[in-house]
């Protein structure tokens, strides 16, 4: 049982759930999460948060709570998206182990065990890769895109960081803040926060109800919201080293260009305006743009408390 659900008693292993017009898959989802927890002789809890459906989601819910004390929901009053339904999910669960899934049957809850072993190696997080994956074409190769420049971005080489199944470890729950469409870069949160992130290869299913959610505006999203995560965590401790890169490189290239310029008129040409040259004097303003920028960021940032600048990771 839960605490959030006003118990004491704390459970193994707590589930959330997503849930956005997924009513037909719910009771067989919940069925098969019972029996591969069950089978580990866990105690366990599911937390499905309905995500603003309307097409009876959370009634569904509701049932199922009356014929299994482990099940609970959450239900928002419009689509605030699947970062918030984790966010809720994860303030709610109780365990110390934490597990995230789609609520439309193509993530397979017998993967679980083999998180929780992995997880057991040492890990904080083990996010699921989908080898073999049931997708769209375009969907499936939008990710690879996706994937590859979170990589690279992010210092942290992962082959699906969008994965819905994945086990965390309680304190990367209460650490890692989701907002937006942030609930894609989890791994990547963890992983700029110093926590030991892993991939495990897991079973991914056809979709058997309902219809997909992805559109090309989440592609989109996902990109600008990398951008985010990029700046506010890998430079969010110097902005101005940030920002001043580029406005050294602005203000270097306008510099040559007017120096150059300086020169021919000293050496008594005439001088007029040129495209080069107005180029040159605009590289200057916003090379001073980008610094001025870089500043007032720092002030920003020096607003902050010290202790959410770092996270100690042992202690002796």
């Amino acid at each position: 049982m839960s605490e959030g659900a006003g118990n004491t008693v704390r459970s193994d292993i707590a589930v959330v759930v997503p849930a956005f017009d997924e009513a037909e898959s719910l009771p067989e989802l919940v069925e098969r999460i019972a029996a591969a927890i069950d089978a580990m002789g866990r105690t366990w809890e599911v937390w499905i948060v309905d995500d603003g459906s309307a097409d009876g989601t959370f009634a569904v819910v509701e049932r199922l709570a009356q014929d299994r004390p482990q099940v609970h929901g959450l239900s928002f009053g419009r689509n605030f998206g699947k970062a918030a339904a984790l966010a809720a999910g994860f303030e709610a669960a109780s365990a110390e182990l934490v597990v995230t899934m789609d609520a439309d049957l193509q993530d397979d809850p017998a993967e679980i065990p083999h998180l929780v072993a992995k997880l057991e190696e040492g890990w904080d997080l083990v996010s699921g890769w989908k080898q073999d994956r049931q997708d769209s074409f375009i969907k499936n190769n939008t990710s690879k895109i996706f994937n590859w420049f979170t990589s690279r971005m992010c210092g942290l080489k992962l082959h699906d960081f969008n994965c819905g199944l994945k086990i965390y470890r309680r304190q990367v729950t209460e650490r890692v803040k989701l907002y937006g469409e942030m609930h894609r870069y989890v791994p990547a949160l963890a992983h700029l926060d110093g926590f030991r992130v892993a991939e495990l290869p897991v079973r991914h299913a056809a979709r058997k109800y309902g219809s997909t959610k992805y559109g090309m505006a989440r592609f989109i999203n996902g990109f600008l919201d990398l951008l985010t995560v990029y700046f506010l965590h890998a430079r969010r401790t110097s902005p101005l080293h940030f920002f001043g890169r580029g406005g050294m490189t602005f203000l270097g290239a306008g510099g040559a260009i007017s120096l150059y310029f300086l020169a021919w008129w000293l050496m008594g040409h005439g001088l007029r305006v040129r495209p080069v040259l107005v180029l040159g004097l605009v590289f200057i303003i916003v090379g001073f743009q980008f610094i001025s920028l870089g500043l007032i960021a720092e002030l920003v940032v020096s607003g902050r408390h010290p202790e959410t600048a770092y996270r100690i990771a042992r202690r002796v």
